[in-house]
This record gives structure tokens, C-alpha cells and sequence, in this order.
């Protein structure tokens, strides 16, 4: 890893709380490194500048790609996904600790949590363990 790379790889860690700044996915459930993601997506014109990374938990990265936006699937409008230099994340999601769901609050909660198919039933799975077993939390559990 380059010098640039480890040092962005570092501020984005540690911004992020060592967890998927989508899904909350953390760091020290896996035995892998989450990954560092463009926000803006290096195909549409992003750059590898801090503002524009992210840390992403693989299944999460996999899923936005090259995405930017969605469609609300509550009201068929074209919505921007959930940024995390601009947005904050109980403002747009709610983890339901019993089932393991993350629901979107907001239009942009509902296309991210849509787009990135943060509720998908081994998603689900796997967050209800980490939960059980307290490695798993949010800003907003409860």
C-alpha cells in the first residue's frame, strides 16, 4: 500500500468509527479489512480525496458500485443514496433491534437501505447475531 493509501486508509478507519459507515457493519466482526469506497464514484468524475471516501463493509460496497441514487419505493421520486460526509445517519435509519432490519426514516434512507439491500435475509441474519452477542450498536439502538 502506498503512503497516500495508508494514510487516507487511516483518517477513513477512524472517521468512520471502524464500522460500515451504511449498514454499521463493524470492523471487528470480520477478519477482513472493510473497504475504502468513492462516494462519488471514480467512473462518474470522483476523486480519492478524504471528502469523497467512505468505509464500506464489502457486501455494502458490492451493492452501491457505481450507484448514486435510487428510486424511493415509497414515492417513485429519484432520490440521491445516503452520503455520510453530508448526511447523518439517525437522521435517515433506524436499526430495529428485534427484527435486525435497518429501516429508512427518510427518502434517502429508504434508497439506500433499497440499493445497497441492506435487509436482505443473511444480512438480517448476521446482524441479529451481532447483536446477540453485543458487537453490533448504533447511535440510535433501542
Amino acid at each position: 500500500m502506498n503512503r497516500a493509501a495508508e494514510t487516507h486508509r487511516i483518517l477513513v478507519t477512524s472517521r468512520a468509527g471502524r464500522r460500515c459507515e451504511y449498514c454499521h457493519y463493524p470492523q471487528r466482526a470480520t477478519n477482513t479489512l472493510l473497504e475504502i469506497e468513492h462516494l462519488i464514484p471514480r467512473s462518474k468524475g470522483g476523486e480519492t480525496i478524504p471528502q469523497n471516501l467512505a468505509l464500506a463493509c464489502r457486501r455494502c460496497n458490492n451493492h452501491k458500485s457505481n450507484k448514486t441514487d435510487g428510486i424511493d419505493p415509497l414515492t417513485g421520486e429519484r432520490v440521491r443514496l445516503f452520503n455520510p460526509r453530508l448526511d447523518d445517519w439517525n437522521n435517515h435509519f433506524h436499526l430495529n433491534l428485534r427484527t435486525g432490519e435497518i429501516d429508512g426514516c427518510t427518502a434517502i434512507g429508504r434508497v439506500t437501505a433499497q440499493e445497497l439491500s441492506m435487509n436482505e435475509p443473511m444480512a438480517i441474519a448476521n446482524r441479529l447475531l451481532l447483536i446477540e452477542s453485543g458487537l453490533f450498536f448504533t447511535h440510535n439502538d433501542g
